[in-house]
Formats: structure tokens, sequence, C-alpha cells
């Protein structure tokens, strides 16, 4: 329970200031819970942290972007370490990509507010996307790019072990359904990846908590929202029709977006169709059993 002094704020002793303010329904705390138990248990499943204890103690670059998802992302990995369960060290990185009117206050101030150490870096990637990319076509592939390269480079700098990122369950989804649809292979975002140098990890810990706890817990903590105005902005993007399409199937048959995301989670390579996976052609039948003498 959070405690407050006599003019009603919030007091530190019990709580991160993240959630100052946090609302006291039982419907809120419900939802904190489960992001919190989501997050522990990818963490865990996937290997997220090295707990041998001899190892040295690492340190995670955790990118905030100002959206729903970073920030809960922020909220659920300060938590865990507050609570003695993430033995990691956070460092809080906003990649300032030069967008025109992006508040670039925002951020810094927040993050200073609440005690988190941060890192607010400015690199312009916003002009060289919108000169290399034709018009009429999306931004995603190249701002990605750029900013992967920027972010790999700032982790080094501050001796981080791994890149963390803030997608989601739907996200995971979505690429699923992208590579499917469009890309002609069954493959999604990982929840744990090294980078081509193999000197970083991609980390995903909320690869297990849904869109929609995202939205209703940044909402109802109040989170400075900052949309994104560049990749934002554009219409008819493959990712937001297969979005609208989770949604629609959702809608129809509740439960079932959780349905698939546990297939990905239980693959029976003997059951597809790659020679790589499962060695068709070694398989063998068992001799015919022979009649019995009399």
């Amino acid at each position: 329970m959070l405690d407050r002094d006599e003019t009603g704020d919030d007091i530190a002793d019990d709580i991160h200031p993240l959630f100052f303010g946090a609302p006291k329904t039982t419907e809120f705390r419900k939802l904190r819970k489960r992001i919190i138990r989501e997050t522990r248990e990818a963490i865990d499943r996937y290997g997220m942290v090295d707990r041998d204890p001899a190892a040295p103690r690492q340190k995670w670059l955790v990118c905030l972007s100002g959206g729903k998802d970073s920030y809960t992302l922020l909220a659920a990995l300060t938590e865990l370490q507050w609570r003695g369960l993430l033995p990691v060290d956070i460092l809080a990185c906003n990649l300032d990509q030069g967008q025109p009117g992006f508040p670039a206050t925002v951020l810094p101030e927040f993050l200073s507010k609440m005690g988190v150490p941060h890192r607010i870096e400015y690199a312009d990637t916003y002009s060289i996307v919108i000169d290399k990319v034709p018009q009429g076509r999306t931004y995603c592939a190249l701002c990605s790019r750029l900013r992967r390269g920027n972010l790999y480079r700032i982790a080094r700098e501050e001796g981080c072990s791994a890149v963390v990122l803030g997608h989601h369950r739907d996200d995971i989804l979505a690429t699923f359904f992208l590579n499917l649809f469009h890309g002609g292979k069954l493959a999604t975002m990982p929840p744990k990846l090294l980078n081509d140098e193999g000197d970083l990890f991609v980390l995903r810990p909320l690869a297990h908590v849904a869109e929609e706890d995202c939205e209703a817990f940044s909402r109802a903590m109040n989170y400075p929202i900052i949309p994104c105005d560049l990749c934002g902005s554009q219409d008819g993007l493959q990712r937001q029709a297969i979005g609208r399409m989770l949604d629609e199937w959702e809608t129809k048959a509740p439960g079932r977006k959780g349905k698939m995301f546990s297939a990905l989670m239980t693959a029976r390579p003997s059951h597809l169709l790659d020679p790589e996976l499962f060695d068709f052609a070694g398989l063998s039948r068992k001799p015919p059993a022979t009649g019995s003498e009399s």
C-alpha cells in the first residue's frame, strides 16, 4: 500500500516515484500486477538475465520513445528492480531523431523528476529518411535501421549488455502475420536476440503483455505521451492493416490473440514443412511384426 504524507502526496518508502499517483482501484491493481507478472515471466522464460552470481552486474539501455509501450516497459522494469527481482542497472534512453515539433523537453524533465538515470541523444535521422525514401513509400524500414544503429552505439558507449525495446504481444503477433502474408516465412520478433556483431542482446520484456494493457496502464498513470508524427502519420501501412485484422478477430472471438500467441510458443517442427528443422528423410518405420509361431 502506498503511504501518503499530511498533504496527501505519495511517500517514496514503499514504491518508486514512477508509480506516484497510481489509481487505488482494484481494477488498476490487477492490471499492474498482471503487467509485472507477465514481464517477469518473459524475462525468466527467455533467460534475459545472467543469474550467475559470479558474473558482473548487467546494465540495460531501456529505449524510451515517449509512447505508451515504452513508458509501460520502463515502469515494469523499474518496479522489478525496485523489488530486488531484476538485478540489473537501468539506463533510460531517448533518441531525438529530429522530427519537426518534437517536444524535446518532455522526457528529460519527466525522467529527472522520477529520478530515473537517463541519456538523451540527438541524431537527425528524420532528414535522412525524408531525403532517401521515395514519396509514397513507408519510412519504417530505414527509420528503424538508423535508430537501431544509434542505439547500438549508445549502448556500447555506456557499457550496456543489452538494448531493451518496448514491443508487446500484439507487435509480435502482427510481425508474424506480416512475415506470413508478405514475407513468405514463419518468423516474428524474438524476445531475445543477439545482434549481428555478437556484442549486444536485443530484449523485449513485454513480449507477453497485451497492447491494451499498455494502453490502459499508461493512460491511468497519466504519463506524458509523445505521438510518432513520422511513421504514425502515414496511411495504408501493412502493419496497420494487420492490426485491424487482429482486432477484428479478437472482437468476434475474444481470447483469440492469446491463443495465437500460445501457438508461437508451442511450435512442432515435425508438423511443419521445413526439412532444416526436422529430418523428414531420416524417418523410418518399424519392420512389420512377425506372426507368432504355432
